[in-house]
Order: structure tokens, then C-alpha cells, then sequence
């Protein structure tokens, strides 16, 4: 087995071969890092037991610029988004693959850092890698690394959320501050500094789920505000459940700092990204004990209720604004912030 340089190595064609260097890629980094009894059969499947219940499925394709940003990189970000997904379902993630795209010439060291931070993003979550695959593009037909990730969940006995389940008169909730992936990125991106370090919300949110499960047996349905961010995601939820949303501006959660960075550069913080928050829908009567369980756990300790769910033939999501006035938030047009999963 030829030893690859990680230190100041290059991400070479013969990596992606399927010849002797894919092999020695694979058992050099990705097998000891995402080490677990499936990856160590090496096969090119995984098969695995799994709990009554229904399935849940994702999959998810990760294309962030940059790579590394605070809070977390693009190797995380695939674990938490996957997870993220089935965990919208109420499913509990069982297991994961990732299939890398990597461009020639990138640098191996940086490639290690992200499947090292991958792998302790997937030991947090309790999720493991179980299968994968590599290939290579020439350089210049990539942009150092895309990730796709899919996974599996079980659905336990008795929990259904769909987005067509929303009825008028539920409460909308979000789980903590909004915005911050899309700022963070955009701050790189931009060279902008701001006063106060702003980083990204990415993390897996299924623990949270199953306490908010506990909570509000009745819960409705949950979404994870990701590309588009709120008003994307409560647009969503409208068309499907044909209805329309009510929130007030004055309950939003905006960290000072995000709406400083938006008013800055005219941007609309409801349409920012977030990796590491969720969107809830639930009765009315049992709002107030899944705040205070979101509000009991750490990663819905900001967690608010920002609106209601209202009778509308248009399907329009609307905002109370802290002038007194009111005005429609519509869909996103274009692309406010691209590469930010």
C-alpha cells in the first residue's frame, strides 16, 4: 500500500479509478475515520437490521461556498442535513451513505479535515456512514468538494406530520434564531466584517424532535428552513395544506447582528438560511407545553411562537409588521444567497 501524503498531497484522477490509489484513499482516510462494522466489510452495500416501523428515506446534495465556514464545513453539513430531513418526518435516523465528488488538485488535507469533521458530526448525531463512494473530476469541472448524503429512519407507531396537515387556527413555532447560516456565508463570501461574530446554526435536530413529539402528541408537522429560509418554507406549507399564515414581525427571533448585516445589505432576513433550526405547526391548546419543552431544551432555548395558521383561499403567508401595518411575504424570487447547502 503506497502512503498518501495528507499533509501537502493532491487530490489526483488515479483517486477516482477505481484502481490501487482509490483503494488506498479509501483505507487510508475514509475507512478509519468513518470506522464501523459496515464500512469494515467493504462492500459495496450495507445491510443492516432496523426496528418496527415504517421507513423514512432522504437524500440530500451539498454544494456550499465556501467549504469551511464558522460553526461547521461541508462535512457536517451533509450528516445534519440528512438527518435533518428524516427528522421533519418524526423518524428516528438510523443509518447514512455519502458519495464524494472531488475535483483534481484539491488539497488532501483539506479533504481530511472535512471527512474528519464528517465523521464526528455522524458520532454526535448517533447516525452512522455505512456505504459510500468517491470519484474525481478534472480540474476545473468542480469546485473542490460536492457531498451527497442519503439516509434511512424509522417512523414510530402512531406519529404522522405531513405539510398538508396544517389547519387555521394552529400555532406556527420556530425553534431559536433565524438566519444565521445565510449570514455567515454570505459574510465570507463578501469579505464583510461584522461587530459580532455571527456563525452558523448547522446541527443535527433529532433529539429535539422526539422531545417536541413527547409534548404535542397532536403536532402537525415540522420543516426545516434551509435554501429560502422562513418565508420560503411557511410558503410551502400553505400551498400544501391550503391555507394561509399569519406571523408577527415583533416575535420573530433575529439576532441583532443578522438583521444589522441584512438592513446592510438590503436583504430580507425571513429569506436567509439555517441549518440547525425547525418550523413547527400544532393546535392551538397544546402550544404553550411545546414551547416550554422546546424552551427546556438546548436547542430550542430561543424558541417562539410567531403566528397562526388562518383561512385563506389565496394561500398567502402574511406579516404583522412592528409599524401596525401588514404586508405579504411571497415566495423568494431568484436566488438571494446561492451554494449555501
Amino acid at each position: 500500500m503506497a502512503k498518501i501524503n495528507f499533509n501537502s498531497g493532491k487530490v489526483e484522477m488515479l483517486h477516482g479509478s477505481g484502481g490501487k490509489a482509490s483503494s488506498d484513499l479509501i483505507e487510508q482516510l475514509f475507512l478509519p475515520l468513518l470506522d464501523n462494522p459496515w464500512l469494515q466489510q467493504q462492500n459495496d452495500q450495507a445491510a443492516f437490521d432496523l426496528p418496527p416501523g415504517r421507513l423514512v428515506m432522504a437524500t440530500d446534495a451539498h454544494v456550499v461556498s465556501p467549504l469551511f465556514f464558522p460553526g461547521g464545513d461541508i462535512g457536517s453539513l451533509a450528516v445534519h442535513g440528512t438527518v435533518n430531513d428524516l427528522a421533519m418526518a418524526g423518524a428516528r435516523p438510523a443509518y447514512l451513505s455519502a458519495a464524494f465528488i472531488l475535483e483534481e488538485g484539491y488539497p488532501l488535507a483539506d479533504l481530511k479535515r472535512l471527512v474528519e469533521s464528517m465523521a464526528a458530526a455522524s458520532k454526535k448525531a448517533g447516525v452512522p456512514i455505512v456505504t459510500g463512494d468517491t470519484k474525481v473530476v478534472e480540474k476545473g469541472k468542480g469546485d473542490g468538494v460536492f457531498i451527497t448524503t442519503s439516509g434511512v429512519g424509522v417512523l414510530p407507531e402512531g406519529v404522522h406530520l405531513s405539510g398538508d396537515l396544517a389547519r387555521p387556527g394552529d400555532q406556527l413555532l420556530v425553534s431559536g434564531y433565524l438566519g444565521d447560516h445565510g449570514v455567515t456565508l454570505l459574510s465570507l463570501r463578501e469579505n464583510l466584517g461584522f461587530e459580532s461574530e455571527i456563525q452558523s446554526d448547522s446541527q443535527a435536530l433529532h433529539e429535539l424532535v422526539e422531545v417536541m413529539l413527547q409534548a404535542a402528541p397532536g403536532l402537525r408537522c415540522l420543516r426545516d428552513p434551509t435554501r429560502g429560509g422562513l418565508a420560503t418554507s411557511l410558503n410551502e406549507l400553505a400551498r400544501q395544506s391550503g391555507v394561509g399564515m399569519l406571523i408577527n414581525e415583533d416575535q420573530l427571533p433575529l439576532r441583532p447582528a443578522v438583521k444589522a448585516a441584512c438592513e446592510f445589505l438590503g436583504l430580507d432576513p425571513l429569506y436567509s438560511a439555517n441549518e440547525g433550526k425547525l418550523v413547527a405547526i400544532c393546535p392551538a391548546e397544546e402550544a404553550e407545553a411545546l414551547l416550554a419543552a422546546m424552551q427546556a431544551h438546548p436547542q430550542g432555548e430561543d424558541a417562539a411562537i410567531i403566528g397562526e395558521v388562518v383561512e385563506d383561499d389565496r394561500h398567502l403567508v402574511q406579516m404583522k409588521t412592528s409599524f401596525g401595518g401588514q404586508r405579504i411575504v411571497d415566495w423568494l424570487q431568484g436566488d438571494q444567497l446561492p451554494r449555501i447547502c
